[in-house]
C-alpha cells in the first residue's frame, strides 16, 4: 500500500513499526459547537483509511482525542478561547457544552457510517499526563517559564518547520495577520504548554499544577493522549491539512523532545471542503451540518459518497447541484443491488472472477486511498458477466470499506415497492402520498422553497417526513 506521507512530501510504502499491527491516531474535534460537513470529510476519509487497514488485514487501534478545554485562538492568547465562547453564547457551562457537543459530533459520525475510534479521550481527563511530560521538557531544557506561563523553546531543535519549505518569517505567531506577538516569548515560533496567566480572568477549568493553578495548551494534549494509549512509536497520524501547522508541527516538536526519537512515521492531511465563495468555515456563509442536509432531504450517506468520489489530498467543492448529482449516482446503485437482491439464485460464488474484480478495488485503494477509483471498480463489478451471488458478496466486501450501506437500502427498497404495490383506501394516506410526490417533483426542480414548506404543511398535519435512498417515508404522530 502507498501512501503520500506529508512528512516527506512524497508517496510511500506503508510499513508499520510492528508487523501486522497499526498504531493510528486522529485529531478530534473542538466540542464549542456542532461539527461542520468540511470537518466531517476528514472523517470520513480517516474512516475509509482505517476501514481499509483492517480490510487489509491488519490489527488497528485509533485512538482520537476530544478538545474540551485549551484551545485557543492563538499562542498568543489571543481571541476567544473556543470552549468558553460555545458556553457563552448558550449560558451553559462549559463542561456541559462539551458533553453536549462530543453527543452530537458522534450523533454525526453513525449516520455517517464513521466508526467510533477503539480509544476516545477527552482533554479534561488527561491533566496529569499532560504535567509529566511538560515537567520533564523542563528538565530537558525544551521548555521554559515566562511571565507566569511554560513556553516550549523552539530553538532548541535541528528543525522546527517540518512540513513545509516555508521561510521562518512568513510562519511567524500562526500565519494570521492582526495577531499580537507574545511578549513573553524568547522566540516567535514558539508555543504555550500551560497557561497560569491567561486574559482569560473567568476561565473555567482550572487546575494545580507545579507552576501554579491553570490550564494546558491545545498542542500538548494530541502528544501525550497518543502516547499514553499507543506508546511512543505511532505509525499514522491523521488531521485536516490546516492542522499540519502550527499544530501537527508543535505536536512533532515536543513529542520528539520528550522521547527523544522520531514519533511519528506517516501525516495523512485531508484537504478542504470549499463553497464557491472558500474555504469552509463555522463563520462563513451557510453553516452546513449533517441536520440541515437531512432537513433539506439528503441521506447523509449521500455526502459520504460525495466525499469518497473525490481523492483525498483534493480540495473540494460543495453545491447543492454536486450533491443532487451524487443523489442520482447512489440512487442507481442502490437499485441495481436491488435488482441483484431480485434475481439471486443458489449459483456459488465464482471466485475466479471475484479476485479479479476485488484487485481492481483494492488496486484503487492501495493507489494513496483513491476513494474515487474504488467507486469506478464498484460500478465494474456491477457491469461485470459474472452471477449475482458473486456481485452481492463483493458488494458486501467492498462496503465494509465504503460504508454505503448499499444491501441494506436495497433491502429497504424492496420492501417498500412491495407495500406500495398494495394501495391504501385511506383518503388520508392517498393525500400525504399526493403531497410527498409534489414535494419530490419539486426537489427535482430545485424548487427548495416548495419542497420544505410541503414538508411543514405535513408536520402541521402530524405527519413527519423521512428521506432516504429509497425515497421519502413518513410517520404519522
Amino acid at each position: 500500500m502507498l501512501l503520500y506521507n506529508s512528512l516527506s512530501r512524497k508517496r510511500e510504502e506503508f510499513v508499520p513499526n510492528v508487523p501486522g499491527k497499526v498504531n493510528m491516531y486522529t485529531c478530534g474535534p473542538t466540542v464549542y459547537h456542532y461539527a461542520h460537513i468540511g470537518n466531517l470529510r476528514s472523517y470520513i476519509m480517516e474512516d475509509v483509511l482505517e476501514k481499509y487497514l483492517r480490510f487489509s488485514g491488519y490489527d488497528v487501534k485509533r485512538v482520537m482525542n476530544i478538545t474540551d478545554v485549551g484551545h485557543l485562538t492563538s499562542d498568543a492568547d489571543e481571541g476567544e478561547d473556543k470552549m468558553l465562547k460555545g458556553a457563552k453564547r448558550e449560558r451553559k457551562t462549559v463542561m456541559e457544552i462539551a458533553k453536549f457537543y462530543t453527543d452530537a459530533f458522534f450523533a454525526d459520525c453513525e449516520k455517517l457510517n464513521i466508526k467510533t475510534p477503539d480509544v476516545v479521550a477527552p482533554a479534561t481527563g488527561c491533566i496529569d499526563s499532560f504535567i509529566e511530560v511538560i515537567t520533564s521538557l523542563i528538565e530537558k531544557g525544551y521548555a521554559y517559564e515566562a511571565g507566569g506561563n511554560i513556553y516550549f523553546d523552539t530553538s532548541k531543535l535541528n528543525q522546527y518547520y517540518v512540513f513545509n519549505d516555508f521561510r521562518e518569517e512568513d510562519l511567524e505567531v500562526g500565519v494570521r495577520e492582526g495577531v499580537e506577538a507574545d511578549t513573553n516569548k524568547r522566540n516567535k515560533a514558539d508555543f504555550v504548554l500551560w497557561f497560569t496567566k491567561s486574559k482569560f480572568d473567568d476561565q473555567e477549568l482550572k487546575w494545580d499544577s507545579p507552576w501554579g493553578i491553570g490550564y494546558p495548551g491545545w498542542h500538548i494534549e494530541c502528544s501525550c493522549i497518543s502516547m499514553k494509549n499507543l506508546g511512543e512509536y505511532l505509525d499514522i497520524h491523521c488531521g485536516g491539512i490546516d492542522n499540519a501547522f502550527p499544530h501537527h508541527t508543535n505536536e512533532i516538536a515536543q513529542s520528539e523532545a520528550y522521547i527523544g526519537h522520531k514519533w511519528c512515521n506517516y501525516w495523512f492531511h485531508v484537504h478542504h471542503l470549499n463553497t464557491n465563495s472558500g474555504k469552509m468555515s463555522k463563520s462563513s456563509g451557510e453553516f452546513l451540518t449533517v441536520s440541515l442536509l437531512e432537513q433539506k432531504g439528503y441521506d447523509p450517506l449521500v455526502y459520504r459518497m460525495f466525499c469518497l468520489q473525490s481523492h483525498y489530498r483534493k480540495s473540494l467543492v460543495f453545491s447543492y447541484e454536486n450533491l443532487d448529482n451524487t443523489v442520482t449516482a447512489y440512487n442507481k446503485l442502490v437499485a441495481k443491488t436491488a435488482s441483484l437482491l431480485s434475481e439471486k439464485d443458489s449459483s456459488a460464488i465464482d471466485t475466479e472472477s471475484a479476485a479479479a474484480l476485488r484487485k481492481r478495488f483494492t488496486d484503487a485503494l492501495d493507489n494513496d486511498l483513491n476513494t474515487s477509483l474504488a467507486i469506478t471498480a464498484l460500478y465494474d463489478l456491477l457491469k461485470a458477466k459474472t452471477n449475482a451471488a458473486t456481485k452481492l458478496s463483493l458488494i458486501s466486501e467492498f462496503d465494509t470499506v465504503l460504508g454505503l450501506d448499499l444491501i441494506k437500502a436495497a433491502e429497504k427498497q424492496l420492501s417498500q415497492k412491495q407495500e406500495e404495490a398494495t394501495p391504501s383506501d385511506d383518503p388520508f394516506i392517498a393525500e400525504i402520498e399526493a403531497m410527498i410526490q409534489k414535494r419530490k417533483e419539486a426537489k427535482k426542480a430545485k424548487d427548495y422553497a416548495t419542497a420544505d414548506a410541503i414538508r411543514k404543511e405535513l408536520a402541521d398535519k402530524g405527519v413527519t417526513l423521512i428521506d432516504t435512498a429509497e425515497g421519502t417515508k413518513y410517520k404519522i404522530n
